[in-house]
Order: C-alpha cells, then sequence, then structure tokens
C-alpha cells in the first residue's frame, strides 16, 4: 500500500508533475511524494542519463532510426517523450523547439531537426549564452535561417533579426542596425560544403543509421572584420561576441521568463503581442530575471525560482493552462503504461497531434506554436476525445492495470459505490475538481454499471470493464484538458 499523504501535498505534486514533464504515473506520484516537493524539483533539474532502446528503433522502425522525414522525425520523439524517464529534460527540448522553432519540412529531411533536440537535451537546462552560441552554430539553423547565403559584403539579415526578436530579447529592444551589425558579426558561420550537401541532401538513397552529417566551419576569409557596433559596443565583432552581448541585456532574461511563465505557469498572450501588454504576473519575471543575472545565466536556476515560488505553487496556478496538443497526447499514453516497444502507436500520435494544430517538428513559421486558447476548436476537441478514449479502452495496459490495483487496494475487499468509484478515478488522473454537474453526470453514468466488486473472477471482470469505462469518460471533460 502506498504511504497516505494529505490531499494538498498530492494535488501540489501531480501539479509538479504535470507541468514540468508530461502527467503523473500513480507509481511516480507515490515515489515522488515520498521524496519531497523540493528534492523532486532537484531531481527534475538534475535527470540521470536517460537510455533510450535505440537497438529496438532500428530493428523494428529503420525508418525512425534513418530519420529521413519529419512524420518518422516525430514519431521518434513521441517515442522518446512517452518513454523517458528524465521529463523535464524532454519537456526542455519541446520548450526551446517552440521558442527557437525549426522545421523539417525547409531541411528535406527531420535528422538535423532531432540532431538539434539533442543539444536542446544536453545544453537546454545549462548557460543560457551557451544554448545560444550552439544555437548559433547549429547546422539546421543556419539552413532554417539562411545563414549560409549570409556573406561579407553581402549580408542575409534572417538570422542577425530572428536571434533579436524571437531567439533572446523581443521587439522594441534593438534598432535596425543593431539588426544589419549582427548579421555581419555572423558572416564566415556556415555549414561544411553547403552546395556539396544540399545537392546529397535531396538525391541520396535512404541508408538505416542516417546519411546527412552537416557540420559547423567558420570560414575567416568570410567573416566581416571591419568595426560593427552593435547595442552600444564597438569593435571587430564576431557571433561569439554578439551573444556574449546580448545577454548581458535586461531584456533578455525578461524575453526568456515570459517564456517560461507561458509554457510553465499560465498562458500569456501571443509573443507578437508582448511589446504592448504587460506580463500577466510582472513579480514573476522579475524573480526569474534575478536567477539568470545571479547564476550567470542559468537556466536551471530560473526554472529553481519558478518551481519553488508561491505563484507557482498557488491552487489558482492550477490548471489554468491549455495542455498542448503534445502534452495531452504524450500525457494519455503514459497515464496507459507508456509504449513496450516502438509500434504504429506512435505514428498514430503524430497525426493525432498534427490535426489538433502541433505537429512536431514541423512549425508553423520561425514564430512557433502561439498556444493557449488557439490549441482548442470544435475539430481539435473530437480529436483529442476519440484519442484518450481510445488510448485507455485496454484494460491490459500496464497503467489502467496500475490504476485498477489502486482502486482494488481502495476497495479493501468491499463493494465500491458510484460516488466512490468516480471520487477515486477522479483523484487518480488528476487530481481533478469538476463541477457539481459533471461530477454527478458521471455518478450517473457509473451507477448504470452497478456497484464495484472484486470478490470473485467475474465480478472482477466486470469491475474492469466498469473502471475503463469510466475511465474513458473522465478523460473527456473540459478539466482534462488543461494543465
Amino acid at each position: 500500500m502506498p504511504t497516505v499523504h494529505s490531499k494538498q501535498d498530492v494535488a501540489l505534486m501531480a501539479h509538479l508533475l504535470r507541468r514540468a514533464g508530461f502527467g503523473v504515473t500513480l507509481q511516480e506520484l507515490d515515489h515522488c511524494l515520498d521524496q519531497g516537493y523540493e528534492a523532486t524539483v532537484e531531481a527534475l533539474l538534475n535527470p540521470q542519463p536517460d537510455a533510450v532502446p535505440e537497438d529496438l528503433i532500428r530493428r523494428y522502425h529503420v525508418d525512425q532510426s534513418d530519420l529521413r522525414n519529419h512524420a518518422a522525425g516525430a514519431a521518434y520523439w513521441i517515442y522518446r517523450m512517452v518513454q523517458t524517464q528524465a521529463p523535464l529534460r524532454e519537456k526542455m527540448s519541446l520548450f526551446w523547439h517552440r521558442v527557437f522553432a525549426t522545421a523539417a519540412t525547409k531541411l528535406i529531411q527531420a535528422r538535423m531537426v532531432a540532431n538539434q533536440l539533442d543539444m536542446f537535451r544536453d545544453h537546454g537546462m545549462g548557460s543560457f549564452q551557451d544554448l545560444l552560441l550552439r544555437l548559433s552554430r547549429d547546422p539546421a539553423m543556419m539552413m532554417w535561417l539562411d545563414n549560409q547565403d549570409n556573406h561579407k559584403g553581402s549580408i542575409n539579415e534572417n538570422y542577425g533579426r530572428e536571434i533579436l526578436e524571437l531567439f533572446s530579447m523581443g521587439v522594441g529592444n534593438y534598432t535596425e542596425d543593431d539588426i544589419k551589425e549582427c548579421a555581419r558579426a555572423f558572416t564566415g558561420w556556415r555549414v561544411v560544403n553547403p552546395d556539396y550537401m544540399s545537392i546529397r541532401m535531396r538525391n541520396n538513397t535512404a541508408r538505416p543509421y542516417g546519411y546527412i552529417a552537416w557540420q559547423f566551419e567558420y570560414d575567416d576569409t568570410d567573416h566581416d572584420h571591419d568595426d560593427k557596433t552593435f547595442l552600444g559596443e564597438t569593435g571587430d565583432l564576431n557571433g561569439a561576441d554578439v551573444v556574449a552581448v546580448i545577454c548581458r541585456q535586461e531584456a533578455t532574461p525578461r524575453f526568456i521568463a515570459r517564456h517560461l511563465y507561458h509554457f510553465f505557469v499560465a498562458d500569456e498572450v501571443p509573443v507578437p503581442q508582448w511589446p504592448h501588454t504587460a506580463p500577466r504576473d510582472s513579480q514573476a519575471i522579475d524573480l526569474m530575471c534575478q536567477a539568470y543575472f545571479d547564476s550567470d545565466y542559468d537556466v536551471s536556476a530560473m526554472l529553481r525560482a519558478l518551481f519553488n515560488a508561491d505563484f507557482f505553487k498557488s491552487e489558482a496556478a492550477r490548471f489554468a493552462r491549455v495542455k498542448s496538443p503534445v502534452e495531452m497526447v504524450v500525457g494519455t499514453l503514459r497515464l496507459a503504461g507508456g509504449l513496450e516497444l516502438p509500434s504504429p502507436d506512435t505514428y498514430a500520435a503524430v497525426g493525432v497531434c498534427a490535426a489538433m494544430g502541433q505537429f512536431p517538428m514541423n512549425p508553423p513559421s520561425v514564430e512557433g506554436w502561439q498556444g493557449g486558447s488557439e490549441w482548442i476548436n470544435t475539430g481539435a476537441y473530437v480529436q483529442r476525445v476519440n484519442f484518450a478514449s481510445r488510448v485507455l479502452s485496454d484494460p491490459g495496459k500496464p497503467g489502467i492495470q496500475a490504476i485498477i490495483e489502486r482502486i482494488r487496494d481502495l476497495a479493501n475487499g468491499r463493494g465500491l459505490s458510484a460516488e466512490e468509484l468516480v471520487d477515486a478515478c477522479l483523484h487518480i488522473v488528476g487530481p481533478l475538481e469538476v463541477p457539481d454537474s459533471t461530477r454527478g453526470g458521471l455518478i450517473d453514468y457509473a451507477r448504470s454499471w452497478g456497484d464495484v466488486s472484486f470478490a470473485d473472477a467475474a465480478s472482477t471482470a466486470q469491475a474492469e470493464r466498469t473502471i475503463v469505462a469510466l475511465l474513458q469518460l473522465v478523460v473527456t471533460t473540459q478539466e482534462y484538458q488543461m494543465v
């Protein structure tokens, strides 16, 4: 039997694990409750190596090893998110993919975006300066924003503009001249032999272990060494110098902190409105900015300040965000017990995410996904309900078996009424607090199945069918669509 914890502790821990990961299973919740809140935060921020069985992927899904197209790449990533034992690290990869939006469609293949995601996993919770520098040297980003076409005497401003507008500072904190000077600083930063690699990218045949190996190189002969004035600093600045200047600006942590708040705390207005609309909680932004400067630009320090803050722990913050399609899909798969092997279920999950407006590895533009209320419309809601109900339809799945066993323990040899069963399911899945009208409808539905009993084999089989049917209904509620 699990240790008994207060309802407040359970609700707070479940809130943390939903936001810092992809939902919570019974086993994870029990372990974290025994560990304690602050210790769980530290464990999330300092995860152990996360071994993914690549041999199984190569054996059963060569396409997900090859990663030639973005459907295979997205399916592989879904598998990683479902199976991960380091949920915050994977969640931060999704966060940075949303901020530093790079699509496999323009790059032709998913391999380069997958490599970029690996970089986010390795460095996404470290120094922001280091991360931004690595992003600037990332071949996928170079090709996505055309820095291979940025030359001395003939600059391409795409990356120079976006690193300021969408990746670090936000509109209103730099000038058009700063964009040009930034682009000049990044001249000579390119991929090795871009003309040949572009031809090979389009014409190469499938190989099981990937066949594109773009690499960064610096061509000093193509770098503009003349003095540049960028954000008030003058000199023979290169890309690394520009990144260092950006990270010293007050606007930079404010921009990143607002993204973190939007992703982990509560839905904000779309990014283009930020210059004209104050943050929902300016004190929360100030707290994370202070952590940024106190820690020498450390993202983990900002996250630690966020997760331990009262504004994050408050009841008002719980279920205050609409789940993104990826969060809903991955969380439901994890609730059901994950994926034993790479399977077609990962492609079905990608298809559902795309139908709901979020195709992993294929953001709609360099602005990424805005999220919030944009995730919900009639068609998307039907997709959510159908997917969640389908995933939870099999009582043999390990996660569902764990739920059934927890309810059996609760029954403790007696029958459970419809009211007790509904409250148990809502508690296990959330804990969810639903309106009285919703709870009443769930009770009426459960009552139509009769009381739940585990007295013998026949009643146990009936109890399993009842629990599965009720779980399928619980995940259709509005509350389950929030995080």
